[in-house]
């Protein structure tokens, strides 16, 4: 089951797409400034064996360092936008996760989660749903068995001498407590 909402705000978690984003470019920035360090280096060497040339060598040498500097620069930003939106398919999931946990433990009722089609962690919303629908079962023959227990404690005071029936009203008491905290089932 897919759902067709799409999110319109990339930064669900800044804190971890900047911050995870940031570090692949410095991972790819730092081995590839390599590269104009030894183009600079080999101009300086064709400019010493080539001294006719020097001038003009070291004017495209700096013309070339410059334009590696530019492609670097936009290739780091185009790294950095396709991080965002890479890892936005990561922190949507989990927001979604998040917020759907919340809302359960806040009242409302149990439902399937279900993430966008391009999404990671389908197979997670998968278990979660499976998950909080056996735990919902769960509950619900839980309540029902104490409904059981609640009549039979209630049949047995009828029969139970009266020193025995404080027990009794105190177990029935506690039986409704655990019992309000259950919904019934529809």
């Amino acid at each position: 089951m897919s759902s067709s909402y799409k999110r319109s705000v990339f930064l669900i978690n800044p804190g971890f797409q900047l911050k995870f984003s940031l570090i692949v470019c410095f991972v790819i920035l730092i081995p590839t400034l390599v590269y104009p360090l030894i183009i600079y280096d080999f101009f300086d060497l064709i400019a010493k064996n080539a001294p006719d040339l020097s001038e003009k060598l070291l004017a495209a040498q700096n013309d070339l360092i410059l334009y590696l500097i530019l492609i670097q620069f936009v290739i780091t930003i185009i790294v950095f936008v396709v991080f965002i939106f890479l890892t936005h398919r990561v922190a949507g999931p989990l927001f979604k996760l998040k917020k759907h946990l919340s809302m359960i433990r806040e009242g409302a009722p149990i439902s399937p989660l279900v993430f966008r089609s391009g999404d990671y962690f389908h197979d997670v919303a998968e278990e979660l749903t499976l998950f909080l629908e056996t735990i919902q079962q769960n509950q619900e023959n839980d309540f029902q068995y104490l409904q059981e227990i609640s009549q039979y404690i209630n049949n047995l005071s009828l029969v139970v001498p009266d020193d025995k029936k404080p027990v009794l009203s105190e177990i029935s008491r506690r039986l409704m407590v655990i019992q309000s905290r259950y919904k019934k089932p529809l």
